[in-house]
């Protein structure tokens, strides 16, 4: 059973982590999009509502389907200080009761609050409050339960690792990403 769940946590990350490259070439269009409406207004002197609205677009975009791929590579905050003294075992307890605590019931209501955010919106085909702005507000608001459910797909993996780590055997913890914690010198307690 053990080994089922650790292939789901693999293939959960594997998907968070697609979705985030993916995403980061979100980064070049915003480039493209921000290099085009500076040379607009510096050099033209023409604004462009549009423009300006697609870059928090493209930033909001970029952002939010990238948290799962971020949460996977732990680039997200901790109390170093703190973290980086824990044994492997207790940083496994540690993300196991973060995440089902706090990460999990938090992600469930954005995702659950996200649906109405967007249904909502494209109900009423919210717009721009700008005449010259951008319509179909849905499209960027149905980014926020997906990114959401990306982060959440990624915190149940590490979840499963956590489990894996704390209870499965030998080879079953070697898989986990709690594995590279104990090989590093530190010795699980």
């Amino acid at each position: 059973m053990m080994d089922k769940l650790l292939n789901l946590s693999v293939k959960m990350k594997r998907f968070a982590n697609i979705l985030g490259q993916l995403s980061a070439w979100l980064m070049v269009v915003l480039i493209l999009v921000i290099m085009t409406d500076v040379t607009l207004r510096h050099w033209f002197v023409i604004g462009s509502t549009k423009l300006q609205e697609m870059e928090w677009h493209l930033h909001g975009a970029l952002f939010l389907l990238a948290l799962g791929w971020a949460y996977n590579r732990d680039a997200h905050v901790r109390i170093e200080l703190a973290s980086e003294r824990f044994s492997a075992r207790t940083k496994a307890w540690v993300e196991l009761f973060g995440c089902c605590v706090f990460l999990l019931p938090y992600t469930a209501a954005v995702i659950w609050f996200g649906f109405d955010y967007v249904g909502y919106s494209l109900e009423y085909n919210e717009a721009s409050p700008s005449a010259t702005g951008l319509p179909n507000r849905w499209i960027i608001k149905s980014v926020i339960p997906i990114g959401f459910a990306t982060l959440g797909a990624a915190a149940i993996a590490r979840m499963i690792d956590s489990v894996a780590f704390l209870f499965g055997n030998e080879d079953q913890k070697a898989k986990t990403c709690f594995a590279d914690a104990t090989s590093s010198g530190r010795e699980a307690s």
